[in-house]
């Protein structure tokens, strides 16, 4: 089965890597200690830590690999060059029609999105129809409220 390509700003894969090191170089080691010595403890059967940390290293090790087929599927864009259209890893400033504040998100690949970081991936609605634009240019984008119009007020 081919995996589905993932772009990732430098940011976003350090982010990624540092992570990764934490989880394998601290956490799953401090889970893996914890696991062996509740084991110890005898009664597995009602043995609460015993199945906490067994848990919780369930949950790193899917993350831990999770991040590792990222990392090995990932295309770094580089966030340098030319301003004049959008890309993954633009800062853009948007204006939606009718309404006067600006508003500010950065493209990024899917696998870095973060809508509370004001990261939008470039396969969502509006991450999407902004890629390629220019500025001053107005897009459509359709949302689940509705269609809304959205002018590219300036790119970074």
């Amino acid at each position: 089965m081919a995996s589905e390509e993932t772009y990732l700003t430098q940011e976003g894969e350090d982010a990624l890597r540092r992570e990764l090191k934490q989880l394998k170089e601290g956490r799953r080691p401090a889970l893996a200690r914890k696991l062996k010595e509740a084991a110890a403890q005898g009664d597995l059967k009602e043995n609460a830590d015993y199945h906490d940390a067994k848990e919780q290293l369930g949950f790193i090790e899917g993350r831990v690999l999770q991040i590792e087929a990222i990392l090995r599927n990932a295309i770094v864009v580089d966030s340098g060059g030319s301003n004049d259209a959008v890309r993954i890893g633009s800062t853009v400033v948007i204006q939606e029609d009718g309404i006067d504040e600006d508003e500010e998100y950065r493209i990024v690949g899917s696998a870095e999105a973060n809508p509370r970081a004001r990261k939008i991936s470039e396969k969502s609605p509006i991450g999407s129809a902004l890629l390629g634009q220019k500025r001053g240019e107005k897009v459509r984008v359709k949302t689940p409220d509705g269609v809304i119009q959205l002018k590219i007020v300036d790119i970074r």
